[in-house]
């Protein structure tokens, strides 16, 4: 078979999920505001379940729920009959998934939950089916096309139920008003969770600070700016900012033919500053822009004056590569 036939057969495969998929609009009615509704409200946990292919989608929707702050875990129905059901709460709510809705392996699972009046959302293309019949919001998408050539391999369902869950996800969040700041309460690594530290999260503080007061020596100033490895050091004056020293304004001194060593004198211009709660893409961004590798941060309070401002941290280039973290550019609306 040639290249351009494979092409051809992928294609044709997109093609038809990217038409199913858009039947996903058919599932925003009532039902859909029930099972938001429900989800908001629940005291407990939500539980996903599902077998075969939707198992997999039952825990990746469970760790997408989980990661935007809804406690949620999957169990797999097969073992509700050996013990697992003591995992489900009263207060908790079931999201069982089943394309036809008639899956044998359901059917204990179904009975402890109905036993215990353990509200069920359940999600299925069968109107008649044991599941939906079961179910206290009744989820009903169409029957979809598979993706294979025979239509019989859970593929554009699979995707579809994964979409659903998506859906309901982000619906959930954006009543909930859940920020990024929240997410990274719950997805502290990984790019993610980097992009959404802020300058306070990789700041050095405390003694790791290359600082020292403007009336010390030249000498000291070189000291300092060797044993802390910034390439800078901040003079003060009683705590406060008084300007930055760096390792090029060294060398141009004692390249110079001057005999100045007032640190006082040899500062050139005001360090740039930013607040402690910018997030630290977006710092990165910043020194990008303005071509420099340190910047001092200081307190939301101080931020906003114009002048005696107090030390936080400083933040290096180095701190944030080492995050992985890539240069941050302001969204346009």
């Amino acid at each position: 078979m040639k290249k351009n036939s494979y092409i051809s057969l992928a294609k044709k495969a997109a093609n038809i999920q990217i038409r199913e998929l858009k039947k996903i609009k058919k599932v925003f009615n009532n039902s859909f505001v029930q099972a938001v509704n429900l989800i908001i409200n629940c005291k407990g946990k939500v539980i996903f379940s599902g077998v075969g292919k939707n198992s997999f989608i039952c825990k990746k929707s469970a760790a997408t729920f989980s990661s935007v702050g809804i406690p949620s875990f999957f169990v797999d129905p097969t073992g509700v009959s050996h013990g697992d059901a003591g995992q489900i709460e009263k207060s908790d709510i079931l999201v069982i998934i089943s394309n036809s809705g008639n899956t044998a392996e359901l059917t204990n699972l179904l009975k402890f939950a109905n036993r215990f009046r353990i509200k069920i959302i359940g999600v299925a293309s069968n109107v008649n089916s044991m599941l939906l019949k079961a179910s206290d919001v009744k989820i009903l998408y169409p029957k979809l096309k598979e993706s294979d050539p025979n239509n019989i391999v859970p593929t554009t369902s699979t995707t579809f139920v994964m979409m659903f869950c998506d859906c309901l996800a982000t619906t959930i969040m954006e009543k909930r008003k859940f920020t990024k700041e929240n997410f990274f309460m719950y997805h502290k690594g990984g790019n993610l969770g980097a992009s959404l530290k802020l300058a306070k999260d990789i700041m050095v503080t405390g003694p790791k600070m290359p600082v020292i007061d403007y009336k010390k020596s030249f000498n000291q100033a070189v000291k300092v700016m060797n044993q802390k490895k910034l390439g800078i050091v901040v003079i003060t004056k009683d705590k406060y900012i008084r300007g930055l020293i760096t390792d090029g304004d060294l060398r141009r001194v004692l390249n110079s033919s001057s005999n100045e060593r007032n640190l006082d004198k040899i500062i050139r211009n005001y360090p740039y500053v930013i607040n402690e709660n910018m997030p630290a893409s977006k710092a990165l961004g910043f020194m990008s822009e303005k071509k420099i590798t340190s910047l001092l941060v200081v307190s939301d309070k101080d931020f906003k004056k114009k002048n005696n401002v107090k030390l936080k941290g400083i933040i290096h280039i180095h701190f944030l590569l080492r995050y992985g973290l890539w240069l941050w550019k302001e969204r346009k609306n």
